[in-house]
């Protein structure tokens, strides 16, 4: 399992502007953006008052959240879930992927005392037959770092420098387009 750090009230107060709402149940901070917000939280897969909670990697840093969406209003997802019929070493390691993910959250479920069968075997982002939710992905990637998931990766790479310290303390970046 990818570490995490301890999730501060700085950082609390981060994500509570990002989403509106506090957040429940986060285990710790599982990537930084380079301006130092969290820009990836870990979450144990039950939250507080019992429902499961299957986002292990939770995506908030608006600019990779902003990069993501435009990606998903592409279509690309499609795309990358036909390349995962037709590309057996992609398949394998997206497969590889979930198997990671599952562990992270079975770690997870672990530090809290729990099983949370609910979800057992269930991972995300339409791991590991397709590609639904890049950013759950993407917040994978993120957090286990480079090779790991192989759609979270090629996502980050068509993303570009979505978070340079310029623009990762909280303001969206401009579009062109």
């Amino acid at each position: 399992m990818p570490s995490y750090e301890t999730f501060t009230d700085s950082d609390a107060a981060f994500a509570q502007a990002q989403l509106g709402r506090p957040m429940r149940g986060v285990a710790g901070v599982a990537y930084r953006c380079p301006a130092g917000h969290p820009g990836v939280l870990a979450t144990y897969p039950r939250l507080p008052g019992g429902p499961p909670f299957p986002t292990t990697y939770y995506l908030i840093c608006p600019n990779a959240v902003l990069a993501v969406s435009r990606l998903e209003a592409s279509g690309i997802m499609a795309e990358m879930t036909a390349k995962l019929s037709t590309d057996p070493g992609l398949a394998e390691a997206y497969r590889v992927a979930h198997e990671a993910y599952l562990s992270d959250r079975e770690a997870l479920a672990r530090e809290i005392g729990d099983e949370v069968p609910e979800i057992a075997g269930f991972s995300a982002g339409g791991m590991p037959t397709r590609v639904k939710c890049l950013h759950a992905l993407v917040g994978h990637a993120l957090a286990a770092g480079p090779g790991v998931n192989p759609i979270g990766d090629e996502a980050l790479a068509l993303m570009g420098d979505f978070c340079s310290e310029a623009t990762s303390a909280g303001e969206e970046t401009s579009s062109d387009d």
